[in-house]
């Protein structure tokens, strides 16, 4: 489905499930889709726990680019996307994560969304071989609590457990996290059925 926003479509696929408990947004990293192993791998989790997955595609992915450009622009972009998304998800618990850059994405805007959770796979700290470029603020600015997942061999660094509510740092796995994604998939149901059932959500299926 393609979703309008003001900086160009995005592109949704939703997988759903009979009597949904909450709703996840996904989005993929600067240069990889939605079809990521991790990303498919938690999808695949989420939904045995009553989740509905919605994975979307930005504008600039669509358009092509390289890279993200302006990250004012592509949180605006998101907002929007995630609002329509949650139109036609009305009165379910809103999560929402990323791998990488998208990530980053949804951290920024967990605020602007209203999201009660962010799940951050493979949160790129720091670019390659400079620590001092840190983004721990923007975990940080998520306004919610925020499940980190990375990989001890990733160059873009690992957070401090500090700045996150879990951090979970997988042995061997890089940034790719294609070691074993069933594994990230587990650690993301795991800490997202809880979270919801803090909430007061009902139990997911056995």
């Amino acid at each position: 489905m393609e979703l309008t926003t003001p900086h160009g479509p995005a592109l949704v696929e939703v997988d759903g499930v009979p009597d949904p408990r909450f709703l996840l947004v996904l989005t993929h990293g600067s240069a990889g889709g939605v079809d990521a192993p991790d990303l498919l791998a938690v999808r695949d989790a989420v939904l045995k726990i009553g989740g509905v997955v919605a994975r979307v595609t930005q504008p600039f992915r669509l358009r092509g680019a390289r890279a993200p450009g302006s990250a004012v622009k592509q949180d605006e972009a998101w907002t929007a996307a995630v609002e329509e998304i949650r139109r036609g998800h009305p009165g379910l618990p809103l999560a929402q994560g990323g791998r990488s850059n998208g990530a980053r994405v949804a951290c920024r805007t967990a605020r602007a969304v209203g999201a009660e959770a962010v799940v951050a796979l493979a949160f790129p700290l720091h670019p390659p071989r400079k620590p001092e470029r840190s983004r721990a603020p923007e975990l940080r600015a998520a306004g919610t609590e925020v499940l980190v997942v990375n990989g001890d061999r990733d160059p873009f660094g690992v957070p401090e457990a500090a700045d996150a509510a879990r951090l979970v740092v997988l042995a061997g796995e890089g940034h790719d996290l294609n070691r074993d994604p069933a594994r990230v998939g587990e650690v993301v149901a795991d800490w997202l059925g809880e979270r919801m059932r803090r909430k007061g959500t009902r139990p997911g299926p056995a």
